[in-house]
């Protein structure tokens, strides 16, 4: 390496950017950074033989006091910190792996969209004074109640009807991914992984093949309190000489796989137990695997309460029962 910087522009085609990557004296490293352009141009230039990473934007060393940003700066910042080592490369995922991930986003886009269409048809109802009678919601009665709704302004009517339909096709759309990934959960390199994560209280099916998708290969963390760290769920540190101050969370990483753990960690607030419907998912599993997943529930149960009693407020808990059971479910996902 000459450390001698040339400068070009190219297209989104990448092509012609790999043509003039091999032309240039070897041996050479190439980086760029993550972003909506994917994963296509390191496939594309591992192919052609050229050592090309991907480096993560939010852990590239910048200056705080450089307030001017130009596409020329930024590629000088990355070839000068790729020399000097300073740039942290992502985990690039197989292309099974990142299209079965693609599929769970696009279901998880469908949630959202589904819980804001229902929110509409609500809100319709409140402005002309009609509320549901009954505490559950969206249930197949709730469901013929709406069906029911009549109102005098034909427009209104329209407006109405055309938001319950909505509602009924991202219903339909969404019971398809479901079905779809409940399959998916079966094939492929992730299988073994799910299962063994399914093993646990509030993670069936779903939720494990999500978090196996999105944290990709568990073995790449060397120690759990990494995978918790890369999750986003270890408060932010400001300290300085002796003042040490903890903040919130980081919420780096995967905002899906911390959602759903952060869901799960409810579930343990009850007391440590299995249940017909665990024991049907932990059939056919290792026993050091059964073992992890049991102890998880005693740990858990108990931080929960000895959080609880300690005055700490219940987000603030069940987050710090998140950040350990991701080490738990580390634990399982990579003992042999």
């Amino acid at each position: 390496m000459s450390g001698e910087l040339r400068r070009a522009r190219f297209g989104a085609d990448s092509e012609e950017l790999i043509a003039w990557l091999a032309a240039l004296p070897q041996p050479l490293r190439a980086c760029y950074e993550a972003g909506p352009t994917g994963f296509a141009l390191y496939r594309a230039a591992r192919a052609a033989g050229i050592d090309v990473c991907v480096v993560a934007p939010s852990k590239t060393p910048r200056a705080s006091g450089d307030r001017i940003k130009s596409d020329r700066k930024d590629a000088e910042l990355l070839a000068r910190l790729l020399l000097a080592g300073q740039l942290k490369a992502i985990a690039v995922p197989s292309r099974a792996l990142e299209a079965a991930r693609q599929l769970c986003r696009a279901r998880e886009q469908v949630r959202g969209d589904l819980m804001r269409c229902r929110h509409r048809v609500s809100k319709l109802l409140l402005l002309h004074g009609r509320v549901y009678p009954e505490p559950s919601t969206w249930t197949q009665r709730h469901r013929r109640w709406l069906a029911g709704q009549r109102f005098e302004e034909t427009a209104t009517e329209l407006a109405y009807l055309d938001t319950l339909a909505a509602v009924d096709g991202l219903v339909a759309r969404k019971a398809a991914l479901d079905e779809r990934l409940s399959r998916l959960a079966l094939e492929g390199e992730w299988a073994e992984t799910v299962a063994r994560l399914r093993c646990f209280r509030g993670i069936d099916t779903l939720s494990a093949l999500v978090l196996t998708l999105e944290i990709g290969d568990f073995t790449r963390f060397a120690r759990p309190a990494q995978l918790s760290s890369w999750l986003g769920l270890v408060p932010s540190l400001d300290q300085s000489g002796e003042n040490r101050r903890q903040g919130a969370i980081t919420k780096t990483g995967s905002s899906y796989a911390r959602r759903l753990l952060v869901e799960a960690a409810w579930q343990y607030l009850r007391e440590p137990r299995i249940g017909a419907t665990l024991r049907n998912r932990q059939q056919g599993q290792p026993a050091h695997v059964l073992q992890i997943a049991w102890r998880a529930q005693h740990r858990l149960y108990h931080l929960q309460q000895r959080l609880r009693a300690r005055g700490k407020p219940g987000n603030v808990t069940t987050v710090a029962v998140a950040r350990e059971l991701a080490c738990f479910l580390w634990a399982a996902a990579v003992t042999k």
